[in-house]
């Protein structure tokens, strides 16, 4: 893999949490800071990860197998990487990602249950050494977040999975913060807007204060 120079900082949450007001803002601070700045998102990213995003959320594909939906996503990513990030990154711009495979220990690991040891095989496959240098989680309530998500738009085969689903992911994604507490830092995000933004620009400001 080619030298990177730019940074790679990762937004992930479970439904409603409020990642694309937030992914903005943090492009905004990001970008007043004098970094280039690539904002992009998974699945997705590319004109065929958004192909593989469609096949992933629409209701056409319910019950599609576990198994399917993990190597999709992956399958996603190797483009994205190849194809978006990677040459970002190594031409020094900081690439700014909604979601990404933190999100595939979350939902295909908790929610799923598929061994997280299958996962971190394609992980490795797929990226190499890389990893984000940031994540932040943005963590709130399964209730409030799922409410939240209802009034925004017609859920999507992810969002109508039953509770129980929703809890692993969330469970999962706090373990991965409780592991990773270099990388990782959550932030609550049950709490009003302005409050939720006043931690997230804290996380990145003592984030580009060690990148000088």
């Amino acid at each position: 893999m080619n030298e990177i120079k730019g940074k790679f900082i990762t937004v992930e949450g479970g439904e409603g949490a409020g990642k694309s007001t937030n992914l903005d803002m943090i492009k905004q601070v990001l970008e007043r800071a004098g970094h280039p700045v690539l904002y992009t998102r998974e699945p997705g990213g590319t004109p065929l990860g958004e192909a593989v995003r469609d096949l992933l959320l629409v209701h056409k594909h319910d019950g599609m197998a576990d198994e399917t939906e993990l190597l999709l996503m992956f399958g996603a990513r190797a483009e994205h990487l190849n194809r978006k990030i990677v040459p970002a990154l190594t031409a020094g711009t900081w690439v700014l990602c909604d979601r990404f495979t933190d999100a595939t220990y979350a939902y295909q690991g908790g929610g799923r249950g598929i061994d997280p040891k299958r996962i971190q095989v394609l992980e490795q496959w797929v990226q190499q050494e890389l990893r984000p240098d940031l994540t932040l989680i943005l963590d709130l309530p399964i209730e409030v977040g799922l409410a939240r998500a209802e009034k925004r738009s017609t859920p999507d085969r992810f969002e109508s999975e039953a509770h129980h689903f929703f809890q692993k992911v969330r469970e999962a994604y706090l373990d991965i913060a409780k592991n990773s507490p270099k990388r990782v830092k959550v932030i609550d995000a049950s709490l009003p807007l302005a409050q939720v933004q006043s931690q997230i620009k804290t996380v990145i400001d003592d984030f580009l204060a060690v990148c000088i």
